[in-house]
Parts: structure tokens; C-alpha cells; sequence
């Protein structure tokens, strides 16, 4: 190929670099407007269409969530350490003491009190601490009646300290009454569930959700039955298995339908956890002072979707903005197009790979890869030093070069 036939007409130039502004405007636009929703109550994610990839990529890019199928909002662990992290984030955003009375109403909310007291000025004539037992704890010298945080008083177990009354030999009246009625209060604060101990209900002695293992004294199990959170396991391992083979517009039809199944489990397994934890914020805000409240929510933690999220919306921004002004043009290219092809590779129109929902019908190429190899093409030209903050850069650059000639 000769000089001449390397030439780029004028023309060519001109289209080229408004071709780069263009694509540059898209993905600015694209970046911009995602980084706007994050301010209204439906912000943008880039969990949807990681969730959701098809194709060979699929698990590398659910995996990039960290947790695509919310199993960890099954894990009392994982969910109770989330919590401390979120009282933890409360006080500090708040500006509330650890030793304010805010931040111990806070924590008895989230893990109980470490007792449960009512005032009693004496117990009635022939009720002691033998008598009482286990079941409560009477301090003369704080004048208290209280039981353990952690034992709560049952209602049976209530029926037997006012039972003790009627055993007891008194006539005393007043301290019969202020003793029953201690009682009756001691039991309707005690039976009151801590939010952690209302998630350990939920995730391990609820039988219907966590199932039931009834097991011999050698540990032999002799009766199984599954709970939801388990059968909720079992048929995402059988989703998934399913996914990695179907090939044919039946299997995928099946897959649509199981699909539909697990999503109805996984609001009957998840949902109950997460309006759990709305109920604990919103209770935690309860707290708050009109000050307090001014400084707005919470922020949000660093999860791994929050985290791609925002990677993405500033990658677009930032790819789109040096595209327009020329600088670095053909680095900005190469990181557009890398972006796109991750997005073109989320949802390929492969063979054997479902289509996904559109007014558009691709088979293996369409729009973004369009735009990726566009941008590939341009990395390979110096349209910065036509036009943009390139051009101004090596023009500098030159003279300097130059003068030191």
C-alpha cells in the first residue's frame, strides 16, 4: 500500500471525529443519568443484568455479585452481623453517643436486655427466692423483680409465680395485689422478642421455613422433613443445572416456568428476613430527633453489586467524557469498548443462547458490539490530534521537541 492510497480525505476526518463525539455523548449520557437516579427512590444497578446473564459467562458474571441469589439473607450469621453493622453506621451518621439512652434503646431493640425488671417493694409473707426459683430474681435492696434477658418467662411459667400467692399464708393485701400485678407486667415486657432472637425464630425454629430434623440419642437421624430455605437450595442447584444444558426452545420454555416457581420461593424464603430489617430501621428512625433526621438516611454499604454499580456509572461517564474533549482518546476508546463488549458478553445473541426480551432480533451481532468494534476502530486512528485536547497536547509537545533540537 502506497502514501497515497493511505490518505484519509478531509471529509473522512470530519465524520470520524463527530462519529467518536457521538459515541462519546452516548456513553456520557448513559453514565450521567444512571449517576442521577442513585438520588430517587429507584436507582439504577447493575445487579439486573448481572442476575440475569445468559450464555457461557453466566456464573462469572453472578459471581461478580457475591451473592446472586440472596442466600445470605438465609444465614442468620451473615444477616446478624449485618445488622450490628447498620446500629454501628446509625450512631456514627447520627452522631449518638454509646452511651446515650438513644443508643441503649437501639441496642435492646436489636439484641434484648441483658435482664427484664419491674418494681417491687416486697414480696408478699411466705413467697422467697427458694420459692420463686429459677423462674425470677428478687433484689430487696434495689426493691426489682426481674428475670434473665435471654429466658424471657413463658406463660406457664408466669401461672406459677401467681400461683404462689395462693399458697403463701398473707393477709396483707397491698403486697399481695403489687405482687401480681409485678408479675403480670415482668411477663408482658419479658415476652417481648429482641429483633435478633425474632431472626433466629425465623431461620432456625420455625419449622416451616427451616425445617425439621428429629434425630436417636447417637445422633442417627430418623426423620427429615425439608423447610423452605432448604427446598429453596435444592431447586436453585437444580435451576442452575438445568441452565447450563438447555439448548432448545422447550427446555428454555421449562426454565422460564421453573424460573417463575423459584422467584415465588425465594419472596416466601428472603422476604420475611428483609421486612424484618425494614422494621428495624424504621423503628431505629423512631429514635431520631428533628435534628437527627435532617442529616437524612443512613448510607448505604459497599456491597459487591453497590460497588459494580458505581464502577460501571463512572466508567461510562468518564469514558464519554475524554471521548468528547479529545484527551486520551485512544486509551478512553479502548476502555469504552471493553465496557460494551462486558455487556454484549452479559446477553450474547449466541446460538443456543435465549433471546432477551426487546423489540430487537440479533443473532450474534448487534447494537453494543456494533458500537464496542466502532470504538476499537477509532483507537486505531488519531482522532484526538484532529480534534480535542490531543492535538493541543502534541502540537505542545512538538515545539518543545523542537527547541531542544
Amino acid at each position: 500500500m502506497n502514501g497515497e492510497e493511505r490518505k484519509i480525505s478531509s471529509l473522512a476526518c470530519v465524520l470520524l471525529v463527530t462519529l467518536r463525539l457521538f459515541i462519546g455523548w452516548h456513553l456520557l449520557y448513559e453514565g450521567w443519568w444512571k449517576i442521577e437516579t442513585q438520588k430517587t427512590s429507584q436507582p439504577w444497578s447493575a445487579e439486573g443484568y448481572l442476575r440475569n446473564a445468559v450464555g457461557p459467562l453466566r456464573p462469572v458474571f453472578r459471581g461478580m455479585l457475591g451473592d446472586p441469589d440472596d442466600l445470605r439473607w438465609v444465614d442468620y450469621d451473615h444477616v446478624s452481623a449485618r445488622w450490628d453493622d447498620y446500629v454501628n453506621r446509625f450512631l456514627a451518621h447520627y452522631r449518638i453517643p454509646a452511651d446515650s439512652p438513644q443508643a441503649a434503646s437501639l441496642m435492646v431493640m436489636l439484641n434484648g436486655p441483658e435482664t427484664f425488671s419491674v418494681k417491687l417493694d416486697a414480696l408478699p409473707e411466705g413467697i422467697t427466692q427458694e420459692k420463686l426459683g429459677r423462674l425470677a430474681q428478687f433484689d430487696p435492696a434495689k426493691k426489682t423483680l426481674s428475670v434473665d434477658g435471654k429466658q424471657h418467662l413463658l406463660a406457664a411459667e408466669r401461672d406459677k409465680l401467681l400461683a404462689l400467692v395462693d399458697s403463701a399464708a398473707t393477709e396483707d393485701s397491698t403486697r399481695r395485689e403489687a405482687y401480681l400485678a409485678a408479675v403480670n407486667k415482668l411477663h408482658a415486657s419479658a415476652a417481648k422478642l429482641s429483633y435478633k432472637e425474632r431472626l433466629a425464630v425465623q431461620l432456625k425454629g420455625d419449622p416451616e421455613r427451616a425445617g425439621v430434623v428429629q434425630k436417636e440419642k447417637d445422633g442417627t437421624v430418623i426423620e427429615k422433613r425439608l423447610g423452605d430455605i432448604e427446598l429453596y437450595r435444592a431447586q436453585l442447584e437444580r435451576y442452575e443445572a438445568n441452565h447450563a444444558k438447555a439448548k432448545t426452545r422447550f427446555e428454555w420454555d421449562h426454565l422460564a416456568t421453573q424460573s417463575r416457581e423459584l422467584q415465588d420461593l425465594r419472596r416466601r424464603v428472603v422476604g420475611p428476613v428483609q421486612g424484618l430489617e425494614y422494621e428495624l430501621r424504621d423503628a431505629a428512625e423512631k429514635l431520631l430527633g428533628g435534628e437527627q433526621l435532617a442529616l437524612g438516611p443512613v448510607p448505604q454499604p459497599w456491597t459487591e453489586a453497590r460497588t459494580l454499580s458505581w464502577r460501571t456509572m463512572w466508567s461510562l461517564t468518564i469514558f464519554g467524557f475524554l471521548l468528547i474533549i479529545g484527551l486520551g482518546t485512544r486509551f478512553a476508546a479502548v476502555g469504552g469498548a471493553g465496557l460494551l463488549m462486558l455487556f454484549y458478553l452479559a446477553a450474547p445473541p449466541w446460538p443456543g443462547v435465549p433471546e432477551t426480551p426487546g423489540i430487537e432480533h440479533n443473532f450474534i451481532v448487534n447494537k453494543v458490539n456494533m458500537e464496542a468494534l466502532t470504538l476499537l476502530a477509532m483507537a486505531a486512528m488519531p482522532t484526538g490530534r484532529w480534534f480535542g485536547v490531543d492535538s493541543l497536547i502534541h502540537g505542545l509537545w512538538t515545539r518543545w521537541r523542537r527547541r531542544e533540537v
